[in-house]
């Protein structure tokens, strides 16, 4: 045994990561139950809504856990790093999402109200919103490849990606993920689900802003004549 490993604790505890787009957080020693802690809420959260209510949300949740166990899983291919925004930037969006995800999904006093009429249908055409958003985030995470970050990062042979979704919309895993916020406010049909979308919309048009001086300033000129033939979000809109 090296004399190094001799001192290294015996009950240390390892580490665990969760990755979404926006969030790439690496948690060691007791920290690393926090992701597990988070996966393991919205499972009992699907349990609750399954035994308890007629709600489907539930589907919604269980969605989402494949969805983050999904992206965990993928994010380990990504390509070093060499610049990288702050940290406090880096947290404050971290922050806004968990928030948006919590409300997605606890009715809090007030916000339980419905912003939608009860309806099978509506509840349909949310799960799907969240199915077709997933696989748009997922589709552009595989034709981003080694170029991807959690964070606003500038990767070793950094490239432009002008592939797949890409053609069309710049920022096409922020426009996933904000779709799967509306599919799952759309199924549950409460105020707090709403309140979710607002916020996870507004941390990624934080994001998107920042995003782009920071890649304009990589890429020059070839950015900014992508930027004239392409969208941020949402193709013809936005």
């Amino acid at each position: 045994m090296k004399p190094e490993e001799s001192k290294r604790p015996t009950n240390q505890v390892g580490a665990v990561a969760v990755k979404l787009p926006g969030i790439s957080i690496e948690f060691n020693g007791l920290w690393a139950f926090i992701p597990i802690v988070i996966l393991v809420a919205l499972l009992t959260l699907a349990i609750y809504f399954i035994g308890r209510t007629q709600s489907l949300l539930w589907v919604s949740a269980v969605l989402w856990i494949l969805f983050i166990g999904y992206w965990s899983a993928v994010a380990g291919n990504a390509a070093a790093t060499k610049t990288s925004e702050s940290v406090a930037s880096r947290q404050l969006h971290q922050l806004l999402m968990y928030g948006a995800l919590v409300l997605a999904f606890v009715r809090v006093p007030v916000l339980g109200r419905r912003w939608l009429p009860t309806s099978s249908w509506i509840i349909v055409i949310g799960l799907a919103v969240q199915v077709i958003s997933a696989l748009l985030a997922v589709w552009a995470r595989r034709h981003l490849g080694r170029n991807w970050s959690g964070a606003i990062t500038a990767k070793v042979d950094h490239q432009l990606i002008r592939t797949g979704p890409y053609r069309l919309v710049r920022h096409p895993i922020y426009s996933g993920m904000i779709g799967m916020f509306l599919g799952t406010a759309l199924v549950s049909g409460e105020l707090h689900g709403l309140l979710a979308v607002v916020i996870i919309a507004m941390a990624y048009w934080r994001k998107t802003r920042l995003e782009e001086r920071h890649l304009s300033a990589v890429f020059g000129t070839a950015y900014d004549d992508y930027r004239r033939k392409s969208y941020a979000l949402i193709p013809g809109v936005l």
